[in-house]
C-alpha cells in the first residue's frame, strides 16, 4: 500500500510531571519553530491558566515540527499530541491516541513507572501501538536508571504486551536541558555524547510507522477534539484516514446517531509549531481543523458525499465518581465575596445564577469532554454530573466559577453498578512513596478506608512503595490526612482499577463542624472563645449566615456556635480585664478540600471569591427535628 514519508504521528505519554511538556518545548526549539527574537515561556504547551497554576496537563493539544534530516533529505512534519498525564483526564488520552500511530512513553529516571504510566501504556498496548521509552530527567541526584527500565519491563510483560511491543527502543533524556542519547549515561548525569535531541528526533523517525493509505479509498476524516475562533465559530479537529480533504469541498457528515447531511468546508488549517496556518489540501495521515460545522461533535466523520463510510466512535471508560452542581441556594447569593453586595456591583452585574445558565454552561462542557455526563435530578436547579474523578469534577467547577458561575456543590459520590445482582463499586490502586518512619500513619490511614496491600518494595534509600487497593470512596478526603500523617513528605497517586463487591460503611471523617447559628459578622471576641472548640475556617469581618459551617469540631458531633458575639462594652474594667489573647490564624481551606471535607448533609457554596461550607438544610430547628426522626427510626 502507499505510504506517505514526509510525516510521522507520535503522542507523548506519561505519568504526571515525568516533563512531557518540557520536552516538546525543546523539540519545538531546536526544530526551528520560532524565531531567534521571539520569548518563549516554559511549558507553552499549557496554555490554559489553571494548567499553568497546577502545573499538569489538562488538556490534550497538538503541535508539529518540521525537522529536516542530517543527510539533508526532504524535512519531515511530525505531529505531537502532548496528553494529561491524570487519569481523571483520561477521555482526552483516549482522543489523542486515535490520532497517532505510536507512543512515546516518558518515565522519571528517579520515580519510574507510577499508576498513571500504567493507565496511558495500557490504552497505547490495547490499541496495538509501538512504543518508544524515553527514560527523562537523568539528571536527577536519585536517578536509577537501571532499575526504572527494569521496572518498565515488568510493566510491559504485567499489561500482555505482545513481542513486537515488547522490543522497544530506549532514549535516554534530559528535557530540560534539550539533550538525549541511545547510550546509557552514569545516574545523576546529562548524557555526555550529545548536545541536542537528535538521537530522539531519529528514534521517532526509525520507528514511528508513517501513515498507509488506500489510493481508491473514498475520503475519511475523524473528528477527535474541538474548538472555538470568535471568528469561525467552533473548529473540529481531525485526522484524515483516507482520500484527501480540501478547502471549499463539499463532504458528508455522518454524525453520531447514523445520520448524514452534506457541509462546506469553508476553512481548512494545518498546526504549524503552536499557530494554525491556512492550508488548501490535507492528505492521508494528516492532522487539520477545519470550520464551517456548527454542531459536529467528537468522534463523527466527515466522508465522501458519493460513497460515505463512517469510522468507529471514540469510546471512553466509564465515570467513577460523580456530584451534585445546582446554581446556589444560599441567603448570600449574588451579593458579592463580602456578603454585602453594595460594594461589588460591578462584579455582581455578570454573575451567573441561574438554572438555564447552569445547564447551558454544563451542556457546553459536555461538546468537548467525551468523558463526562450530565443527569437530571429530582430538583430543576441541579444535575448529577458524573466523571472520572475528583480532580475532573474540580477542574470544571474551578472553571465554571472563574466564569462568573454561583454554584452549589454536593459531596462526591462513586457511581456503582449492579453486576450479578450484586452491587459493585469502583476501586483504585494507589501508589504511595514514603520515607520509612511514615509506613505505620500510611498503613493505618487505608486500614480505615478498607485499603488491601498488594505490594510493598524498598528501594534501600530510606523509602518505601507500596501499593494498595483501595475503594474509591474511601479516596474522598485522603489526600489532606495523608500529607498531615506524613508531615508533607508522601507522594501518592492513584489509578482505576475496575469494579469489586460494595466494601460495607466506611467513616473517613471522625469530627463534626461548628456551625454558625445566626447571620452576621464574625468577631475577634467570639474566635477567641472558640477556637479551644476545634479548627476555625473563617477571619474576623467574615459575613456568615445561619447553617453555614465555620470550623470542625474536635468531637465527633455537630456544633451549633455563635461566633458573631460582641464584648460587652462596659464603663467599669477589672484589673485582668485587657489581658491580650491572640486569634489563632484560620485554616484556608481550597476548592479541593472543602469538597473533601463534606459530609453527606453538607456541601459547598462555590462564588467567584469566596468557597464556603454549608449545611443543605439551614434552618437549625430542621436540622435537629431530621435528626430526631432519624434516631427514633420514624
Amino acid at each position: 500500500m502507499p505510504t506517505r514519508h514526509d510525516i510521522r504521528n507520535v503522542a507523548i505519554v506519561a505519568h504526571v510531571d515525568h516533563g512531557k511538556t518540557t520536552i516538546v518545548d525543546a523539540m519545538l526549539k531546536q526544530a526551528g519553530a520560532f524565531a531567534a527574537h521571539q520569548h518563549l515561556d516554559d511549558r507553552m504547551m499549557d496554555s490554559n491558566d489553571l494548567e499553568r497554576e497546577k502545573g499538569i496537563t489538562i488538556l490534550a493539544k497538538n503541535t508539529a515540527v518540521k525537522y529536516h534530516p542530517k543527510d539533508g533529505g526532504a524535512p519531515i512534519t511530525i505531529n505531537i499530541i502532548d496528553t494529561p498525564g491524570h487519569a481523571d483526564f483520561g477521555g482526552e488520552v483516549e482522543r489523542g491516541l486515535s490520532m497517532v500511530d505510536a507512543v512515546v512513553l516518558l518515565v522519571d529516571a528517579s520515580e519510574g513507572p507510577l499508576p498513571q504510566t500504567r493507565f496511558v501504556l495500557r490504552k497505547a498496548l490495547q490499541a496495538k501501538m509501538p512504543v518508544i521509552l524515553c527514560i527523562n530527567k537523568t539528571d536527577r541526584p536519585d536517578s536509577r536508571i537501571d532499575a526504572v527500565v527494569n521496572e518498565t519491563y515488568d510493566l510491559f510483560l504485567d499489561l500482555d504486551a505482545d513481542e513486537e511491543q515488547i522490543e522497544f527502543p530506549i532514549v535516554y533524556a534530559c528535557g530540560r536541558d534539550g539533550v538525549a542519547s541511545l547510550t546509557k549515561p552514569e545516574d545523576g548525569t546529562v548524557p555526555a555524547d550529545s548536545d541536542s535531541l537528535e538521537p530522539f528526533f531519529s528514534t521517532i523517525l526509525e520507528h514511528v510507522p508513517a501513515p498507509v493509505y488506500d489510493e481508491e479509498a473514498p475520503l475519511q476524516a475523524h473528528v477527535t477534539n474541538l474548538d472555538a475562533d470568535n471568528f469561525l465559530g467552533r473548529i473540529a479537529l481531525l485526522r484524515v484516514e483516507q482520500g484527501e480533504l480540501r478547502k471549499g469541498q463539499t463532504v458528508t457528515w455522518i454524525k453520531r446517531d447514523g445520520t448524514q447531511s452534506n457541509v462546506r468546508i469553508t476553512e481548512l488549517m494545518m498546526t504549524e509549531a503552536l499557530t494554525r496556518k491556512p492550508a488548501e489540501v490535507a492528505g492521508p495521515g494528516d492532522i487539520c481543523a477545519v470550520a464551517g460545522i456548527p454542531d459536529i461533535m467528537i468522534g463523527e466523520t466527515l466522508a465522501d458525499p458519493e460513497n460515505p463510510i463512517a469510522l468507529p466512535l471514540i469510546s471512553v471508560d466509564e465515570p467513577a465518581i460523580s456530584m451534585t452542581i445546582g446554581t446556589n441556594t444560599s441567603p448570600m447569593v449574588g451579593r458579592g465575596g463580602s456578603g454585602k453586595g453594595a460594594d461589588a456591583k460591578s462584579a455582581v452585574k455578570d454573575r451567573k445564577v441561574t438554572a438555564r445558565q447552569v445547564k447551558d454552561r454544563l451542556d457546553r462542557e459536555l461538546i468537548g469532554n467525551v468523558s463526562l455526563r450530565v443527569l437530571d435530578t429530582e430538583r430543576p436547579d441541579a444535575w448529577e454530573v458524573q466523571g472520572r474523578g475528583e480532580l475532573a469534577l474540580a477542574i470544571l467547577v474551578e472553571q465554571m466559577r472563574r466564569e462568573g458561575f454561583e454554584l452549589t456543590i454536593g459531596k462526591p459520590q462513586v457511581v456503582t453498578q449492579e453486576i450479578d445482582g450484586k452491587v459493585h463499586e469502583p476501586v483504585e490502586r494507589m501508589t504511595i512513596d514514603v520515607p520509612e518512619e511514615h509506613m505505620g500513619a500510611v498503613t493505618q490511614l487505608m486500614g480505615v478506608r478498607k485499603g488491601r496491600m498488594d505490594n510493598m518494595s524498598n528501594h534501600g534509600s530510606g523509602w518505601v512503595r507500596m501499593e494498595f487497593v483501595v475503594p474509591s470512596r474511601g479516596l474522598i478526603g485522603f489526600r489532606t490526612e495523608f500529607l498531615t500523617g506524613t508531615r508533607g513528605t508522601g507522594i501518592a497517586h492513584s489509578i482505576h482499577e475496575g469494579h469489586e463487591p460494595w466494601f460495607g460503611q466506611l467513616v473517613t471523617r471522625n469530627n463534626g463542624s461548628l456551625v454558625a447559628d445566626r447571620a452576621g459578622s464574625v468577631t475577634p471576641f467570639a474566635m477567641i472563645n472558640l477556637q479551644e472548640r476545634g479548627v476555625l475556617f473563617t477571619e474576623p469581618g467574615t459575613e456568615v449566615y445561619e447553617g453555614m459551617i465555620v470550623g470542625e469540631n474536635s468531637r465527633s458531633d455537630d456544633m451549633d456556635v455563635n461566633i458573631t458575639k460582641e464584648k460587652k462594652l462596659t464603663n467599669m474594667r477589672a484589673a485582668s480585664a485587657d489581658n491580650t489573647e491572640n486569634v489563632v490564624p484560620p485554616r484556608k481551606l481550597s476548592l479541593e478540600q472543602s469538597l473533601e471535607f463534606c459530609r453527606d448533609d453538607e456541601c459547598v457554596e462555590v462564588t467567584p471569591e469566596a468557597v464556603r461550607i454549608r449545611k443543605v438544610v439551614l434552618d437549625q430547628k430542621d436540622r435537629s427535628r431530621t435528626a430526631s426522626r432519624a434516631k427514633s427510626g420514624k
